[in-house]
């Protein structure tokens, strides 16, 4: 009676160690995405020099860039992203790794700028949001999630340009 509870006993044993590393297997091979989204768009000329949106138009095919610095303030990550049709950017991140040290997570790390706008008349960098010096990230709780996929989704900006001529203000 003992030799057979023994010989269940181990069984159940081979079948746990079994069982647990194909679970932190699969655990393993669910991907996850840093992302961060946010608009561009052209301040109108009666807010140039603020950093009032009242007015402002999307400018799509804008360009903007993600820059991520580890902790000894090197670049680890950079790339160019381009707005929709909309002035909406979603920048995934392919290729970021970051390190255990929380000075590289995405909330301190990383910062995205206007690079250029396609509109003659309105590609002056503004620096609404601080884009001039790198608009910050802000974690809104917002997750995309698949069976074996997660991406956790930042905003940032939104971001201006502002137009190449303004009129001056009358004062009548």
């Amino acid at each position: 009676m003992a030799s057979s509870q023994l010989l269940i006993l181990l069984s159940l044993f081979m079948l746990l160690q079994l069982a647990f590393p194909s679970i932190t297997a699969a655990e393993q091979e669910k991907k996850i995405d840093v992302v961060v989204e946010g608009m561009v768009y052209c301040q109108s000329c009666e807010q140039a020099g603020t950093w009032s949106l009242l007015g402002a138009k999307p400018i799509p095919a804008a360009k903007v860039s993600v820059v991520c610095k580890n902790h000894q303030d090197q670049v680890s990550y950079y790339k160019v992203f381009e707005t929709d049709g909309n002035g909406y950017f979603y920048a995934q991140f392919k290729g970021f790794k970051m390190s255990q040290c929380l000075l590289e997570h995405p909330l301190q790390a990383c910062h995205v700028k206007p690079v250029s706008s396609p509109l003659q008349n309105c590609n002056h960098l503004t620096n609404v949001n601080y884009g001039l010096y790198g608009s910050t990230l802000r974690y809104e709780t917002k997750k995309l999630l698949g069976s074996n996929y997660e991406a956790v989704i930042y905003a940032a900006g939104p971001l201006a340009f502002w137009p190449d001529h303004c009129p001056l203000p009358s004062h009548v």
